[in-house]
C-alpha cells in the first residue's frame, strides 16, 4: 500500500460513522467499508466483504478482481478462510499462503494469483446472515499484530455500520409497506360506501360484494374497489 492510500484510521472512522443512511443503500455502505478498509488497514492490497446467507455466500463489495477471484475460489470448495470467519465470527490470518495447511489448494492458487498473506474478520450482520471483511496482502506477513488490531476494529465499526442500515432499511420497507395498507384500506372504504349508497345494504354486506367481485374477476380487492371509485367518479383508474 503507498503512502498516498493511507488515511488515518480515526478519520475512517468518522467516516463511517457520518453516512446518511436516507441516502445511500446497503450496496454503497459495504463499497464504502471495503475502499475504506483498503486505505486505512496497513499492508491491505485488495479488500471485499462476504454476505453468507444460509448456504448461500457472495461477494458484496471488492476493491479489485483479486479479492472477487480469491473469495470465489473459497465459495466453489465450500471452504477458505472467509467463509469460516463468517461461520464463526472470528478473526482467521494466513501469514503466509505458502506455509497455509487448513486451506492448501486455495492457498496455492492465491499465492499464484499474487496473493501472499489474508486477513478475514467475522462480521455479525443481521439475524440469519454472516459476514467477512476480508484483507489480501501481496506480501508475506503483510499484517502485524498492530494491523491485526486496527482490521479487528475496523471491522468492529463495519458491523455497527452495517447493522444500522439494515435496521434502517428495515424500517423504511415497513413504513412503505403500511402507507400501502392504508391507501389499500382508504380506497376500500371508498367503495364500501358507494355501493352502500347504491344498494343500501350494511359494510359487511359492501365488503362481501366487492370480496365476490375479486374472485369472479381474478382481480385483487384493492384494484376492483379503485376501479369502483375511479367509475364513481368519473376518472380513469390509476
Amino acid at each position: 500500500m503507498t503512502d498516498t492510500q493511507a488515511m488515518d484510521p480515526n478519520n475512517a472512522f468518522a467516516e463511517l460513522g457520518s453516512i446518511k443512511l436516507a441516502d445511500v443503500d446497503l450496496d454503497a455502505v459495504l463499497a464504502k467499508i471495503a475502499e475504506l478498509a483498503k486505505r486505512t488497514i496497513p499492508g491491505a492490497s485488495e479488500v471485499s466483504v462476504t454476505l453468507v446467507r444460509g448456504d448461500d455466500a457472495h461477494t458484496a463489495a471488492f476493491t479489485g478482481e483479486l479479492a472477487l477471484a480469491l473469495d470465489e475460489w473459497q465459495y466453489e470448495r465450500g471452504h477458505g478462510p472467509c467463509l469460516d470467519a463468517s461461520a464463526a465470527t472470528e478473526t482467521l490470518s494466513v501469514p503466509d499462503m505458502s506455509n497455509e495447511s487448513r486451506w492448501p489448494d486455495w492457498a496455492k492458487r492465491a499465492r499464484e494469483a499474487g496473493a501472499s498473506s489474508s486477513l478475514s474478520i467475522g462480521l455479525p450482520v443481521q439475524d440469519k446472515v454472516t459476514g467477512a471483511l476480508n484483507i489480501y496482502g501481496t506480501e508475506p506477513d503483510a499484517f502485524d499484530e498492530e494491523a491485526m488490531i486496527l482490521a479487528q476494529t475496523f471491522a468492529g465499526y463495519a458491523a455497527v455500520a452495517l447493522a444500522n442500515v439494515h435496521l434502517y432499511d428495515t424500517q423504511a420497507t415497513l413504513a412503505r409497506h403500511m402507507q400501502a395498507a392504508m391507501a389499500n384500506r382508504a380506497v376500500i372504504e371508498q367503495a364500501k360506501g358507494i355501493i352502500m349508497g347504491e344498494r343500501r345494504c350494511t359494510p359487511d354486506e359492501a365488503f362481501a360484494i366487492l370480496a365476490k367481485l375479486s374472485q369472479d374477476t381474478n382481480r385483487k380487492l384493492r384494484d376492483v374497489a379503485s376501479a369502483l371509485v375511479a367509475n364513481a367518479s368519473g376518472t380513469s383508474a390509476p
